[in-house]
């Protein structure tokens, strides 16, 4: 039996933790991750640093996508449409390694999250279905 495209996609939503990149989120985060992109440039993220909220004003994104990035959510700003290899121009941009981001996304510290990656990563036990809740 073949699956409805709109059912296919609603169970990737349905995965705890996990952000699927769609095409949806990606259209949803096009200025988003255009904005991330510039900070390839080092004028501009000497622009950015100087003055976060004026370099955001010209950026083509929501006013949710401007506060997420201004309080450096990448949880959200990943629902919002972010690309994580494009978010990772703006915690460079700070200083931050990549495990370091990212842990904090996980609310772990620095330490632990290395430790459970060294370890191979979380368990596959536990809640498996936001939905089922399983």
């Amino acid at each position: 039996m073949r699956q409805d495209i709109q059912d296919y996609l609603a169970e990737l939503e349905d995965i705890p933790g996990t952000r699927i990149y769609t095409t949806e989120r990606a259209r949803q985060g096009y200025w988003l991750n255009q904005f991330c992109m510039s900070l390839m440039k080092p004028e501009n993220r000497e622009a950015w640093r100087t003055d976060e909220k004026a370099y955001l004003k010209a950026w083509d994104m929501t006013d949710q996508q401007k506060a997420a990035v201004l309080a450096r959510d990448y949880n959200l700003l990943l629902e919002l449409g972010g690309n994580i290899y494009f978010l990772a121009k703006v915690f460079s941009t700070d200083g931050l390694s990549f495990v370091q981001a990212v842990s904090t996304m996980t609310g772990m510290s620095v330490e632990d999250y290395t430790a459970m990656m060294n370890a191979g990563g979380r368990s596959p036990d536990g809640v498996r279905s936001i939905r089922e809740g399983r």
